[in-house]
């Protein structure tokens, strides 16, 4: 099965980040595709390099990167909504791309299933 994935909530303040990558992780070693990961609203934070999160805790960033360059991902940033929160291609993780909402639309066709994180 192919998988779209949205995320739509920033990383520390809510599960969604956490739960998506769990998901992500999950279906990719269950031998399923992901077609796309498409970061939207507050979800574009999760790809900022900017975050030092404490030494004990988790880096989500780092997390997606090292995810997306195991399994050749993509992972989209929307343009729109980076560039209301200050994410421009200087401050993101490498492996993710900042594109339009025409790219979600691609990938939720192309998907068998697309599964939304956050609210």
């Amino acid at each position: 099965m192919t998988f779209g994935i949205l995320i739509l909530e920033g990383p520390y303040n809510h599960q969604a980040s956490d739960s998506a990558y769990n998901f992500t992780q999950a279906a990719l070693e269950a031998g399923h595709k992901i077609q796309g990961i498409f970061f939207y609203h507050d979800g574009v934070y999760n790809v900022a390099k900017l975050m030092e999160p404490p030494q004990d805790d988790r880096n989500i960033a780092t997390r997606w990167a090292e995810l997306a360059e195991k399994h050749d991902l993509d992972l989209i940033v929307c343009i729109a909504a980076g560039k209301r929160r200050g994410i421009s291609p200087e401050v993101i993780i490498p492996h993710v791309r900042i594109d339009g909402l025409g790219q979600l639309s691609e990938i939720c066709l192309e998907a068998d299933r697309m599964v939304t994180f956050g609210d």
